[in-house]
């Protein structure tokens, strides 16, 4: 089926800036983009037409950095903390990540679905047509693939692309406590070749209340040796260089990155591998060390932004509010945050050659907003703007 839309300005994201055109015209046949560009050069053909009537649109959003499955959520500890428990005393009242983690082992993988169709119905309600979606709450083997197939199973549920993530080093669970390296032993002997029918990639969390450089490079390996892309959870606690790591690996992306060092950014704009920044984490834990972003625009290093939305340290479900926290909070500007919401969260999930920007031969999802200036995506608190959404032309 053919179709077009029409009287439009549109965004396509191709090249270095925003890359808009007044009175831009999209055409796709087949789910495919066929033409994005000025009316004046559009084919002429007997393509159904939608009058947009000045709108803006964009490439369909992508939160390139989510933990969207899980059991349970922690609303009972976010309390503790305001009123003064710290992070070690929730723990020992059996709270933390071991706590999601007892729930998302005694859930269902049909209730692990059901809980998480909200959340994605809110992101898909503000134009995300890519979502990627870790595991690394169930830290078992069946208990990981258990997820996979939860994250797999919400793109049948939903008209979205989804990108499935192991995480299975993303703590140490408590039968493994105090023998890391068995555990890694687990993950990347038994889980990476479980995960790698289901999996697209492997992420890992190296940080000192994680898994150390080496062990992380283990898992790495594992998960190249099995076809499947890395990244990684990097400096966002402490400066371990983990960033530079998952460069020399070739990662897609390293994410958080409060304390990477400029050699870190470095690597990483070496390599290609994008820099995720996560600011809902970062206003959600009170954080106070900004990511690097001098430095990355230095460099030349891509920024993508996503929600990281996880039960403990981001249970956010907005894409349009982390575009104008990006801003805020960590001094993006207009270009910087819409592209990384678009052309370079695609290319954190290895897929820049698939989405991300309008151009022909691309998946045509598009986001279709109640605006026309791009800035007011950005300059928003609170309101959603979507017109419509277009998933593959529907």
């Amino acid at each position: 089926m053919e179709q077009r839309w029409t009287n439009a300005r549109i965004a396509t994201m191709a090249g270095d800036e925003l890359g808009l055109i007044d009175d831009g015209v999209v055409a796709a046949k087949d789910g495919r983009i066929v033409y994005a560009g000025p009316a004046t050069g559009a084919p002429t053909t007997a393509a159904k037409a939608h009058d947009c009537e000045g709108r803006l649109i964009t490439p369909g959003l992508i939160d390139c950095h989510t933990h969207l499955v899980h059991g349970g959520n922690r609303a009972n500890e976010w309390a503790m903390r305001l009123e003064g428990a710290s992070y070690e005393e929730i723990a020992r009242a059996g709270g933390g990540i071991l706590s999601t983690m007892r729930a998302t082992r005694e859930a269902s993988e049909e209730e692990l679905v059901e809980s998480a169709l909200p959340r994605l119905d809110a992101l898909i309600a503000e134009g995300v047509t890519t979502i990627e979606i870790k595991s690394g709450y169930g830290l078992s083997t069946d208990d990981e693939l258990k997820m996979l197939r939860a994250a797999r199973a919400l793109g049948g549920h939903r008209a979205i692309r989804v990108e499935p993530t192991f995480l299975g080093a993303h703590a140490i669970p408590p039968e493994y406590k105090g023998k890391s390296d068995t555990y890694i032993d687990l993950v990347v002997c038994e889980m990476i070749p479980a995960a790698a029918p289901l999996a697209s990639a492997v992420d890992a969390f190296c940080e000192g209340i994680g898994f150390s450089p080496a062990q992380c490079t283990r898992v790495i390996e594992s998960a190249q040796a099995h076809g499947l892309a890395v990244k990684l959870h990097a400096e966002q606690l402490s400066a371990l260089h983990g960033s530079a790591l998952a460069a020399r690996h070739g990662a897609l992306s390293a994410d958080h990155l409060e304390h990477a060092t400029d050699e870190d950014v470095r690597a990483m704009a070496e390599a290609g591998t994008v820099a995720v920044l996560l600011p809902g984490a970062y206003y959600f834990m009170r954080e106070t060390k900004l990511p690097p972003v001098d430095a990355m625009r230095r460099h030349g290093t891509r920024i993508a932004l996503a929600t990281d939305n996880n039960p403990g340290t981001s249970p956010t479900t907005s894409l349009l509010l982390m575009l104008n926290m990006g801003a805020t909070l960590f001094g993006l500007t207009v270009v910087e945050a819409l592209r990384g919401v678009t052309v370079n969260a695609a290319a954190a999930l290895g897929l820049g050659q698939e989405v991300g920007t309008l151009e022909a031969g691309k998946a045509c999802d598009l986001a279709i907003w109640n605006v026309s200036d791009p800035a007011e995506l950005v300059y928003r608190i609170g309101f959603n703007p979507l017109h419509q959404r277009i998933k593959d032309g529907q």
